[in-house]
């Protein structure tokens, strides 16, 4: 079957969640308890280990061959625009948004910042400090719109790619 990476990335997620969902289950009825004098029969929960084992092993192999074919999508495709491969992209994509975060901070700061007003004693003058910025607040900010206007290409130039290039997974 043809799945997009961004549908092949939910069918990834929803097996996950089966797995999670199942052995959940398996966990709360594998065992039980009984009290002393009652009939552990009429109390215990049906549990057929034979057929959750081999569910289990299903979902294993369903998410392996997903992840795999995931995988090589992203090892494959290059996305438009950027001469990088998916996988490279996601490496990108968190480090424009690091860089955002850093310029974001900088680009907010003042050139000079007063800090604290020191008084060292009654009859003394306060001494007033300050911090000042050890870099062009203006080149900061253009960096930051710059890397902003980065960020948002790569993100939807992904997306693109994710959203139409298929993938064929045999399930």
């Amino acid at each position: 079957m043809k799945y997009t990476s961004s549908e092949a990335n939910k069918l990834l997620r929803k097996l996950n969640e089966e797995m999670v969902s199942l052995c959940s289950m398996e966990e709360k009825i594998s065992t039980f308890r009984a009290i002393v004098g009652e009939d552990p029969e009429s109390v215990r929960p049906e549990y057929d280990y034979r057929a959750v084992q081999e569910a289990l092993d299903e979902l294993d192999r369903k998410i392996r061959v997903v992840k795999h074919a995931v995988n090589q999508f992203n090892l494959e495709h290059v996305v438009p625009g950027f001469d990088m491969t998916v996988d490279q992209m996601l490496v990108y994509i968190p480090q424009l948004s690091l860089r955002k975060r850093k310029l974001s901070g900088m680009a907010r700061r003042l050139p000079k910042e007063r800090q604290d007003c020191i008084y060292s004693g009654r009859n003394a003058a306060p001494v007033v400090e300050y911090t000042y910025a050890n870099y062009d607040v203006k080149a900061a900010k253009a960096d930051l719109d710059a890397v902003s206007d980065e960020l948002a290409r790569a993100q939807t130039a992904l997306d693109v790619l994710n959203n139409t290039e298929l993938i064929e997974i045999d399930l």
